[in-house]
Formats: C-alpha cells, structure tokens, sequence
C-alpha cells in the first residue's frame, strides 16, 4: 500500500525497511547513466531515526531517516549510506517489512529522539552486539513491549 512520506512519519515502527520511488519506470541495465539517477531516486532503507521540524528560530519540516547499508571489506564499514526525508517530499514510500514480536532493537538517544542501531533477534543477541560494537549507553527494546518509544504517538 502506497503511503506519504507524513505517513511513514507518524506510522511506521523503528526498524521497518521502506522503499521509496518517484513513479517512474526502471530503466534497462544498458542505459547506465539513466540508471544510477533512477537509483538516486528510489531505493529502499530501515527506518533509524524521526526529527521533529520547527527547532529554534529557523522552522524546517519534521524528517525521517532511511539507512541504506554500508559499504567496506573484511569486517570494517568504510561508509555508512543514510538518506534524509523531509515529510513534504512527494515520492511514494511502501512498508515492505517491520521488524517481528520479540526481536531486540538496539537504540541510543540522539537530541533526545531514539535512533535505531541494529535489529537482533533477541536480547541476548543485541547485547552480543552492543558490546561488540562499542555502545555502552545504547539501551535495547523488544518490539511488542514497549511500542511507544519507537513509534511516535
């Protein structure tokens, strides 16, 4: 089901995978320049973080975060790919995927608003993690038992 970029705001949970598409076609492999603009502009992402707009003197629009992936060799992340949304943009977004009841989100706060790290299956496995990864103020939610945290109300 096709939604607004305001819908994926206010509806979608942390750790959902989203595409986005302007409404053109794919065009063919062969035209390769034509294929990396259509690229550009859709795609598909987890969601991460939600900033509310209208901070300060300077009013924006509220924005969500898509990340893409990350990009490096033999176990170290040269590029970590997040796209920006403002909830004015005018693409389609999709909900292709949320993450099941009982998998462990490992989130931090950033300017007060949580931002996802990773998805684990369990607890265990996002503190396996956490740890591993060097986040020792990250804090871990099982999805179904704190819904409000991760989705705005």
């Amino acid at each position: 089901m096709t939604k607004t970029a305001q819908s994926i705001y206010d509806e979608a949970v942390l750790g959902a995978t989203i595409c986005y598409s302007d409404g053109t076609p794919r065009p063919p492999d062969r035209f390769k320049r034509k294929l990396r603009a259509w690229e550009a502009r859709n795609g598909r992402g987890r969601l991460t973080r939600r900033s509310p707009g209208s901070r300060g003197s300077r009013p924006y629009p509220a924005t969500f975060t898509l990340h893409e992936g990350n990009y490096g060799s033999e176990g170290v992340i040269i590029l970590s790919v997040n796209r920006i949304f403002s909830v004015a943009d005018e693409r389609a977004f999709e909900i292709v995927d949320v993450p099941s009841p009982g998998a462990a989100l490992v989130l931090h706060r950033w300017s007060d608003e949580p931002e996802l790290l990773h998805v684990a299956a369990d607890r265990a496995a996002a503190e396996s993690w956490r740890d591993r990864h060097g986040y020792p103020n990250a804090y871990i939610e099982i999805v179904g038992e704190a819904e409000s945290v991760t989705k705005v109300a």
